[in-house]
């Protein structure tokens, strides 16, 4: 029975002294096997000798350790978790036993307790499985869109954005742009060239970035929608937001491979700037689906017809607000001011409200029930405000904008310090009363 019981370096050991004791192993040998001092090798020889091999097992094998917590004080230490602890993990809650109670025990000893007792879960019982959403069974039913950030030239260039639609029944890359940063008119100038190449899906899904979605609960105006949104419900197509990244994971997963494979291929074509980068992107696209795009489950294209002229398309992909019409004729729109040329039309708007649409390409114009009214700008700051919120997404290319500005502004004139207004030297040493008027005399009598 001892043999059973005993372990495998138990048993290594016998099976040494066993031949050290029928003169088959010098002890020397013995020792360097066992990793062992020959002294240890004759202590260990001579209890073989005179109780046999059970000899060799560890006297301490069946006892209680000597550090053994009572079950006791196991039970009242659970207890005060469960009253006062109980969603505390094992770190903190041992820190609150030691010093609120003055019991101390270490946190992986009641990290163990809480396990065996169900109180705590282990970061592998946590772990929670996202179950893969069914691919949609039609093409153009919906479209995932996102924004991935990232240095596309590598050293070649600044990082940019890549604007991603991805249909989800078939994988197919079906608009790919590279843009400054993800922005209400970027997407803009996307969904554009989506929409005039194929036509008007189902529904697009997108992550919850404030170009698709309004953020605060109690916003007021625009129903609750954003810019794109307004636009996407003028063209009846739905925009759906996910709740996780997993949600829309057939674009995220397209993410990381095209910021392998095009980033390589981009190197080799020797591209470093987003306009080359643009053109490149339509070859691409076509060699990326013929390899990777998938048979939907069903044969229907579900993309609609867009049947809308093109001014009608522009004025429905722009930016447009009402601004309220003050006594001098003038209202503020995007740190400007805009004023209204004075006649019949426009001594009629004060103290109402016009629309205001500004489009893609840079035009603005304001309107009154769908008549344009000329304007000038009456002042203009593009500095960026002071402590102005900026999104993550957006940070590169509003500090590109900063650093612009910055290397464009003429040089400050200098501040005379209060010291310098009472005539002191920058030595400390302040001038004689008259030193400025005797310095005029020189300097014209030097001209003379």
């Amino acid at each position: 029975m001892g043999w059973v019981m005993m372990s495998e370096r138990e048993l290594n050991r016998v099976e040494v002294l066993a031949q050290v004791d029928d003169d088959r192993l010098t002890v020397d040998n013995a020792a360097n096997m066992l990793d062992l001092t020959r002294r240890q090798i004759f202590r260990l020889l001579k209890r073989y000798r005179k109780d046999g091999a059970s000899a060799i097992r560890h006297g301490s094998r069946g006892r209680a350790p000597n550090n053994l917590i009572h079950q006791a004080k196991r039970d009242y230490a659970l207890s005060l978790i469960k009253e006062s602890y109980a969603d505390f993990g094992p770190t903190l809650a041992a820190e609150m036993l030691a010093e609120h109670h003055g019991f101390k025990v270490s946190r992986e000893t009641l990290r163990k307790w809480m396990q065996e007792d169900g109180i705590w879960l282990s970061r592998k019982q946590r772990r929670t499985f996202h179950q893969p959403r069914l691919r949609r069974e039609c093409y153009g039913e919906l479209i995932q869109i996102d924004g991935s950030d990232h240095r596309w030239f590598e050293d070649r260039g600044p990082p940019c954005t890549l604007l991603v639609f991805i249909d989800d029944a078939t994988s197919t890359l079906m608009e790919l742009r590279f843009v400054q940063s993800e922005s209400t008119f970027s997407y803009f100038e996307a969904l554009e060239s989506y929409l005039r190449q194929h036509g008007r899906p189902v529904a697009f899904y997108s992550d919850k970035h404030t170009v698709f979605r309004v953020a605060k609960q109690d916003a007021k105006g625009g129903a609750r929608m954003t810019q794109f949104g307004r636009a996407l419900n003028e063209l009846n197509v739905e925009i759906l937001c996910a709740n996780s990244s997993q949600a829309k994971g057939r674009v995220e997963r397209a993410n990381r491979t095209l910021q392998d494979r095009l980033v390589k291929e981009l190197r080799l074509a020797g591209i470093s700037d987003m306009e080359a980068g643009n053109a490149y992107l339509q070859g691409f696209k076509d060699r990326y689906n013929a390899q990777f795009a998938k048979v939907p489950t069903k044969s229907d294209n579900l993309h609609r017809a867009l049947n809308m002229e093109p001014d009608r398309l522009d004025e429905v992909l722009c930016w447009r607000e009402n601004r309220y019409v003050g006594k001098q004729l003038t209202f503020s729109y995007d740190r400007k001011r805009i004023m209204l040329k004075e006649s019949d039309v426009t001594r009629g708007l004060v103290g109402k409200y016009v629309d205001t649409y500004a489009f893609v390409d840079g035009r603005f114009e304001v309107r009154s029930k769908g008549r344009s009214l000329p304007y000038k700008i009456f002042d203009m700051d593009q500095r960026v405000t002071h402590a102005a919120i900026t999104e993550n997404k957006r940070l590169g290319a509003v500090l590109e904008h900063i650093k612009d500005m910055q290397d464009k502004a003429p040089p400050k004139p200098k501040v005379r310090t209060n010291s310098e207004k009472m005539g002191y030297k920058p030595n400390g040493r302040r001038q004689g009363r008259h030193s400025g008027s005797r310095a005029k005399k020189t300097i014209v009598q030097a001209a003379e």
